[in-house]
């Protein structure tokens, strides 16, 4: 190898003082040829092969390693062939006498030639991309494995991120909703995968048939969809890089949270702060080059759509709907009825007739019962054995007065003093808990035990009156008659005073 300094020695003789490249030859002691193409280069080039020479050994078989790398591409990632395992095949199953060397560079530049490249895209206003990703964060004292919904606007980079215990429709139509309002409007059109919460199915030609909640969340807010090809996450490269860096800036070291709506409050504020932020390649914040995206949005509709998962079931013999594998509690009233069941991201509402008869957080788990225990006291008002085995009566918490207050009742009445009880408990029907146990301790203490002495003292103390019996309500009560005082009265009470302190008297003058 000819060093640099050399080179210049060459040229500067030949090409600035005239030397012939024959003398040059003689006088550096290298071949006229190596003068030609130090001529030609001002540093040396170094070696250089035109074209990779083809291995006689493997020539015969380079057909044979395109095909297995070409199928490669229609399995698992992680199945894939690697070049060890090409040339064990090579060597067993078609008799290759090489060296894994020629094998392994020959597959290495099969996989660069098939790498794919890209074409940098310009993005106009008004226009968004979502999707999900996951990432793990502390709730509520657990480490949850959580979903969260990204919607990016990669004209400006504004994005909007929510955290979801699961990826399901109501979640991905919920972020949409919480999304547009957050941005103040509603996209021209989002780009997708082919999520099956969007995507029913694919059919000939590559036209998707959307599934019926998206459907009807895109008939509300009229944007259009567009969606990738499948398996081509470059397609929607910027919410899929948004994604990344949320995992990376937001959930990293692992996020402690008491609920779901604590994390997502600070997820908007991230969102918000990152408005500030000015990105490579660009002169303004994106909350600026926001605007232009809030000019082009569609306006939003006057009301927000309802986010929910529908399914029209019935009511169980044990006043129980299901739900998603779980099942929820209704009142005793509605047993054997047709319902609708309403499932959102963070409650299920049962609805009956229009009417919506019960309300409860929503569960992930499976084969789980949620009880309401008030849904269940009309009936044990009837069957009051079954008090204490009651199975949606197992965790109510309930305050020690009314514990107590039970083992008086059953001590005094017996079985009817059970259903007297019972009776309390109902009064949570039309009552708040504490303002019963509130009654109920105040009974206790005043030594009225029974369900008319705890709804009165309930009554009074909503109405911010002493309590005081409705005598209406007890006609088998003897009633008191009460006149008008008469001052004449006064004088025959105090006459009366009169006598007796002399009577007194004369006692107390008497011998000993």
């Amino acid at each position: 190898m000819f060093t640099v300094e050399l080179y210049a020695r060459v040229r500067r003789a030949v090409m600035a003082e005239g030397l012939s490249r024959r003398e040059a030859a003689r006088r550096f002691g290298v071949h006229r040829n190596t003068i030609t193409k130090m001529l030609q280069y001002s540093v040396p080039p170094g070696y250089r092969r035109r074209e990779r020479p083809i291995s006689k050994k493997l020539g015969p078989y380079m057909a044979w390693i395109d095909k297995v790398l070409a199928d490669d591409r229609l399995v698992h990632a992680k199945q894939r062939h690697t070049a060890q395992r090409i040339f064990e095949r090579l060597r067993d199953e078609e008799g290759f006498s090489g060296g894994y060397t020629i094998v392994r560079e020959y597959v290495a530049q099969a996989q660069l030639r098939s790498r794919e490249m890209f074409i940098p895209l310009s993005h106009r206003p008004g226009n968004a991309q979502a999707d999900f990703g996951e990432a793990d964060a502390y709730i509520a004292g657990r480490k949850v494995r959580f979903h969260y919904f990204c919607m990016d606007l990669p004209h400006s980079d504004g994005c909007f991120v929510k955290a979801y215990p699961a990826e399901t429709a109501e979640a991905f139509c919920d972020g949409h909703v919480a999304a547009f309002a957050f941005f103040g409007g509603v996209p021209q059109s989002i780009l997708y995968d082919n999520t099956r919460l969007a995507v029913a199915r694919i059919v000939k030609g590559g036209e998707r048939l959307r599934s019926q909640m998206f459907a009807e969340l895109q008939s509300h807010y009229l944007f259009a969809d567009r969606f990738g090809r499948p398996g081509k996450g470059n397609d929607k490269g910027k919410v899929e890089g948004l994604v990344g860096y949320v995992r990376r800036n937001f959930m990293t070291p692992l996020p402690v949270a008491e609920s779901f709506e604590a994390l997502n409050a600070r997820f908007l504020d991230a969102c918000t702060k990152r408005r500030r932020a000015i990105l490579r390649g660009q002169s303004t914040p994106i909350g600026e080059r926001m605007q232009a995206d809030m000019a082009a949005f569609l306006p939003a509709p006057p009301a927000p759509y309802d986010a929910c998962h529908k399914v029209a079931t019935r009511v169980s013999s044990m006043a129980l709907v299901r739900y998603r594998n779980n099942d929820y509690s209704v009142p005793m009233r509605f047993g054997h009825r047709e319902v609708l069941a309403k499932g959102y991201v963070d409650r299920v509402e049962i609805v009956c007739g229009g009417e919506t008869i019960a309300v409860h957080a929503r569960s992930y788990g499976k084969a789980e019962f949620i009880y309401n225990p008030l849904h269940y006291l009309a009936l044990l008002e009837h069957k009051s054995r079954a008090l204490d085995q009651a199975a949606p009566l197992d965790d109510w918490r309930l305050a020690d007065c009314v514990h107590r207050l039970r083992r008086l009742m059953e001590a005094r009445m017996g079985n009817s003093g059970r259903r007297e009880f019972i009776q309390v408990l109902r009064l949570m029907e039309d009552f708040h808990q504490h303002q019963v146990e509130q009654a109920v301790a105040e009974a206790l203490r005043l030594g009225a035990i029974s369900f008319d002495a705890v709804k009165m003292l309930l009554l009074a103390r909503l109405e911010n009156r002493p309590a005081r019996l409705d005598l209406t309500f007890y006609p088998y009560l003897p009633a008191a008659t009460v006149g008008a005082t008469d001052p004449r009265a006064y004088l025959g009470l105090v006459a009366g005073a009169s006598v007796i302190a002399g009577v007194m008297d004369s006692n107390a003058g008497g011998p000993a």
